[in-house]
């Protein structure tokens, strides 16, 4: 039976929050998901770890981690880039969003970047360990669940058009997702990062439209495809994020499941 997860990246709040944007889109695909499986509330991360997607990502993943987790590891994974012994990767974000740029520098100290914007370099951390195979195939743009997955040891597709922001090609997502189900993937992972990005960027509507777009584009055809081959099809975020502030949220995030043997409430 395969297991089908569609992760919404940010897509939820905090639980009393009013208004979350999860319950203002229109979601009839999730609604009809939920109707006929179940919903829950989930801790993916312990307390005290750091909330982001390097950590809870690789949470849902099936690797908790109990610290920080090496987002140079992770880019750098993502991108196919290859540290020499002795070396370690950094992520390095320089300006600040819409206008950020990413780079990954492979060096043996932590660089040093003179530049007349903000520039953060991220600490070290945990690097996960090979705990999956090829039978998990983990789907989505170049960027932390990608390269989880590479070191995590899974299979990676990288769509074209897959840009984790809210203009990315959820159509060709979910292609790669029938077609890794129909070559008998035990597990199929799909990641979107469009309602992240938009609520980093303080969009309360961007992320509204993003999690609409999810429903419409990809939960809808993936149910129907689920149901065909008599799966399990969950949906869930990693993390919240909040468009008011931009920031993370902790604590546990909302849990659709369904499958051919799920009770209806």
């Amino acid at each position: 039976m395969v297991d089908v997860l569609v992760i919404l990246d940010g897509a939820s709040e905090a639980p009393g929050t009013a208004g979350p944007t999860l319950e203002l889109a229109r979601t009839p695909a999730l609604d009809a998901l939920a109707a006929a499986g179940d919903c829950s509330w989930k801790a993916v991360l312990p307390p005290g770890v750091p909330v982001g997607s390097e950590t809870a990502i690789a949470a849902l993943l099936g690797w908790v981690p109990d610290g920080p987790v090496d987002r140079g590891a992770v880019e750098a994974a993502a991108r196919g880039i290859v540290v020499p012994p002795g070396k370690r990767a950094w992520r390095v974000d320089v300006g600040v969003r819409p206008h950020r740029h990413k780079l990954v520098a492979v060096s043996d100290e932590e660089p040093w970047i003179a530049a007349d914007v903000p520039v953060r370099v991220w600490p070290p951390g945990a690097v996960p360990p090979q705990i999956l195979d090829a039978t998990t195939v983990v789907i989505g743009a170049v960027g932390a669940a990608t390269g989880l997955a590479s070191l995590m040891g899974a299979r990676v597709v990288i769509p074209e058009g897959a840009t984790g922001r809210p203009d990315s090609d959820l159509g060709a997502k979910l292609v790669a997702a029938r077609d890794a189900i129909e070559r008998g993937a035990q597990r199929v992972v799909v990641h979107v990062g469009g309602p992240d990005e938009a609520a980093h960027e303080r969009d309360r509507e961007a992320k509204i439209a993003a999690i609409e777009a999810a429903d419409r584009e990809l939960i809808g055809q993936l149910h129907e495809i689920v149901a065909s081959v008599g799966g399990r099809l969950r949906v869930s975020p990693d993390h919240g994020c909040d468009p008011q502030t931009g920031m993370h949220v902790a604590g546990p995030v909302p849990v659709v499941s369904w499958s051919r043997v799920t009770v209806p409430r």
